[in-house]
């Protein structure tokens, strides 16, 4: 596949929100073995000036911390229960009045969105929420009019950027998908119908990801790339072209008019050759400058809002899309600042920490300096630690690539044992680690210390150690490995 078609067909990122012309939002992700406490995200995101935030499912601990702060939030509805939501009107009835309508009167949430599924129409979905996914978001809206929200609270779908593609390679070119288009139509009427905006995820990293061809300084903002002329429209960045493949797409079938929004946009950090602290910095920056004069796209005036995807690394998301989705941060998994980054809302013009984090102890654990690398027991201990933990900056050109044998082992016996609460039996591979108080952090490869555990909402206990049980039932499992 060429550049061009991947560029115009694969894509993830931001969120806009459309009544507002000013400000920067923000995705808070929660697949984390240790999530920051939600009334400690709040602060973070008051602090940097994010007065926008969206959200993948109904947290109730998160829904409650945003009350009063008047942070506009889109709240989601994960993939999952759209069959459900699809097949019962009374079932987003109660979804609404549990998720929507008790934080707003109760909690004071000022709740503005509510997105019904999370890139449905993916293709790696193989067409499993094609029949579900409006009828759901029908019902849901039905469900905010019968709530008295249904001009408050507006209803959108986030969708990939592959639902849409060029027949040219260029934006003019634009349309949706062959094989979804009929089911993409009747979305499109039934969102311009209810006022409601269009959401698409757009990801320039992806498509340098799968295709090495992909001209490096398009994905940028820097003027650098060779521009790419339309009809005497010149396009040199991505996502101007991608935004304006989508502008022509529904202008073609007869919703020109209708708001967008961009629901996830960023750069990942680690995990892959092109995902770096330089790139990343780059590209966010760059993406901040392009849209702060409110100039829009050639295809599409007008300013651009937008929720960066994401706040805060998440250690427990799936990486079978790559090693670099646990990665995709400003912050680190602690909210510390990952690289100098203006939103242009901070009196400094810098990110700003969480507050009041609490740390583990200045130890961590490492391979014993007497183990030798043929020790039998070396690789199933590796593999089962990288199993249970992160070892996803472990790899090729990434922050710890440039460790030695001992050095990886060691970077993966320390991330089990930070994920584990730096309890004793998590740093007690058979007889080939130990725990040390000199930190073995080297370059860019940080072997971090983990943060105390939150114990939050039952929803919040996904992907990580909750109790020491777990961490019994790790070792057992790990016993039965190596012996």
């Amino acid at each position: 596949m060429g550049w061009l078609s991947v560029a115009y067909g694969l894509v993830s990122v931001f969120s806009l929100v459309v009544h507002s012309v000013s400000g920067i939002g923000a995705n808070w992700g929660t697949q984390a073995t240790h999530p920051l406490p939600p009334e400690t995200v709040v602060d973070l995101l008051r602090d940097n000036g994010i007065d926008k935030v969206k959200l993948f499912d109904a947290d109730y601990g998160n829904l409650k911390a945003l009350g009063k702060t008047r942070i506009e939030v889109m709240v989601g509805i994960p993939n999952e229960m759209l069959a459900s939501l699809a097949g019962s009107v009374k079932s987003a009835e109660k979804w609404v009045a549990k998720n929507v309508s008790e934080h707003m009167t109760t909690n004071n949430v000022n709740i503005r969105y509510v997105a019904v599924g999370n890139e449905p129409f993916l293709e790696t979905y193989n067409g499993s929420f094609l029949r579900t996914t409006f009828p759901a978001l029908q019902n849901i809206q039905s469900a905010l009019i019968k709530a008295g929200l249904g001009n408050q609270v507006k209803v959108t779908v986030p969708l990939n950027a592959d639902v849409y593609a060029s027949s040219s390679g260029l934006p003019s070119g634009g349309d949706f998908r062959t094989d979804i288009h009929d089911y993409m139509i009747p979305i499109v009427k039934f969102l311009m119908d209810n006022n409601a905006p269009f959401t698409v995820n757009i990801y320039p990293f992806i498509s340098l990801y799968i295709d090495s061809n992909f001209p490096v300084e398009y994905a940028f903002f820097d003027g650098n790339a060779s521009p790419i002329n339309d009809g005497g429209t010149y396009y040199y960045n991505m996502f101007d072209a991608n935004y304006d493949t989508l502008v022509w797409a529904l202008e073609k079938n007869g919703f020109g008019n209708l708001p967008i929004i961009v629901g996830e946009i960023g750069w990942p950090t680690d995990g892959d050759q092109n995902a770096n602290l330089d790139y990343a910095q780059r590209f966010n920056q760059g993406f901040m400058t392009h849209i702060s004069g409110g100039k829009g796209t050639p295809k599409r005036a007008g300013p651009v809002d937008a929720y960066l995807f994401s706040l805060i690394d998440e250690d427990a998301k799936s990486i079978q899309p790559g090693s670099f989705e646990r990665h995709w941060g400003v912050f680190y998994f602690d909210g510390s600042p990952k690289y100098q980054f203006n939103l242009g809302t901070t009196n400094s013009g810098s990110l700003i920490p969480a507050r009041n984090v609490k740390h583990l102890e200045q130890k961590w654990c490492v391979m014993k300096p007497s183990a030798g690398l043929d020790d039998p027991q070396v690789a199933p201990s590796v593999q089962y630690a990288c199993e249970k933990a992160d070892c996803t900056s472990l790899g090729y050109q990434t922050s710890c690539g440039g460790l030695d044998a001992r050095g990886n082992i060691s970077y993966a016996f320390n991330s089990y044992y930070q994920t584990h609460n730096q309890l004793d039996t998590a740093c007690q591979f058979p007889n080939v680690s130990k725990i040390v108080k000199t930190d073995p952090s080297t370059g860019t490869c940080i072997f971090r210390i983990g943060i105390q555990q939150y114990y939050g909402s039952a929803d919040r206990k996904k992907g990580g150690l909750q109790s020491p049980l777990i961490l019994v039932g790790h070792l057992i499992l790990f016993l039965l490995t190596v012996l």
